[in-house]
C-alpha cells in the first residue's frame, strides 16, 4: 500500500504539473572513450538545485533497460534528476566490449559522476546499479564514500562474478581462469577479454564496497539463477544500517517485479537524497 501511495504521488506530480519528463543526450568522456548518456531532470526554477542518480546497467545490458527508465521516470515525477548511461563496450558508447572490466566500468562511472557534479542545477549525488552495474554502484559508493555520495540502490548486484572468474564459467561459458587466451566467446557473437577475467578473479568487491556508510537498499529475489540472492545479503551484512528487500520467487531481471521494484528504488532514492538535498 505504501509503494502504491508513492507510485500515485508521482503519477499525480506529472499529471497535475502538465510537465512531461525533460530529457537531454550527453556524451561524456569516459575510460576507454565516448560515453552515450541520458540525463532526466524535472522542472527547474531559476537557481534551484535538485539530487541526481547515476543509474548503472549491467553485463551486457545498456542504458535502455525498462527497470532503470522506469526509475528515472518515477525519480523526475518526485523532483529528482538522473543519468542513464552505457559503459564502455555497451550500447551507443565508445570501446570494444572485449576490453570492458568491471574496473574501467567503475571509472566510467566516476567519470559521469565527475560530469554531474559541475551542473549547476545538481545537489546531492546517489547511485543505483542493477546486476555488474550494483557492483560498479557498490564499488564505487566504497571508493568516494558517504560525503561523495549519498545514497545507493543496489538491485540483484552480481558479486558472483569474482566466484564466476575464479570456477572458470561466465554467462555459459567456460574457460581456463589461469590461461583463458585473449578472449572467450559468449553468445551473441560478443567477446569476454582476458583482462575481465584476471581482474576480477581477485577484485575486492565486498571489501572495497564497505568504504560506503550512508544509507542504502538492497533488493534481490529468491528466484535469481545468474546471481543467488545471498550475494545481495552479504552487501546488507558489510552496510548493517542498509535496507534489505528479498522478493519471493523473482528472478535477476525483476521481469515480474519492474514496477514494484523501480517504486521501491524511487521511494527510497527520493526519500535518503532529499533529506540530504
Amino acid at each position: 500500500m505504501k509503494h502504491l501511495k508513492f507510485l500515485v504521488v508521482a503519477l499525480f506530480v506529472l499529471m497535475t504539473s502538465g510537465i512531461k519528463a525533460q530529457t537531454e543526450n550527453v556524451v561524456i568522456d569516459g575510460d576507454h572513450g565516448k560515453l552515450q548518456a541520458v540525463i532526466h531532470k524535472p522542472a527547474l526554477k531559476q537557481g534551484e538545485r535538485v539530487p541526481m542518480v547515476v543509474l548503472c546497467h549491467g553485463f551486457m545490458g545498456n542504458m535502455q533497460s525498462g527497470l532503470l527508465t522506469k526509475i528515472a521516470e518515477l525519480l523526475q515525477a518526485q523532483g529528482i534528476a538522473s543519468i542513464r548511461f552505457d559503459f564502455n563496450g555497451h550500447g551507443q558508447s565508445e570501446g570494444r566490449f572485449q576490453d570492458m572490466t568491471v574496473l574501467n566500468e567503475i571509472v566510467d562511472a566516476k567519470k559521469v559522476i565527475e560530469y554531474v557534479s559541475a551542473l549547476p542545477y545538481v545537489g546531492s549525488i546517489g547511485i543505483a546499479g542493477h546486476s555488474q552495474g550494483g557492483v560498479v554502484a557498490a564499488m564505487t559508493a566504497g571508493e568516494l564514500g558517504g560525503d561523495k555520495i549519498k545514497a545507493v540502490a543496489l538491485l540483484a548486484p552480481a558479486a558472483v562474478l569474482r566466484d564466476d572468474a575464479i570456477r572458470g564459467s561466465t554467462m555459459g561459458a567456460t574457460y581456463d581462469p589461469f590461461n583463458p587466451g585473449e578472449y572467450v566467446e559468449l553468445f551473441r557473437g560478443l567477446k569476454l577479454g582476458a583482462e575481465y577475467i584476471r581482474t576480477a578473479f581477485s577484485m575486492p568487491i565486498y571489501e572495497t564496497s564497505a568504504g560506503y556508510n550512508g544509507p542504502a537498499i538492497i533488493i534481490h529475489g529468491t528466484g535469481d539463477r545468474v546471481v543467488p540472492y545471498t550475494y545481495g545479503e552479504r552487501f546488507h551484512q558489510i552496510w548493517p544500517t542498509s535496507k534489505l528487500q528479498i522478493l519471493d520467487r523473482a528472478d535477476h531481471g525483476f521481469s515480474q517485479q519492474i514496477e514494484q521494484v523501480a517504486t521501491s528504488t524511487a521511494e527510497f532514492l527520493s526519500q535518503a537524497l532529499l533529506q540530504s538535498k
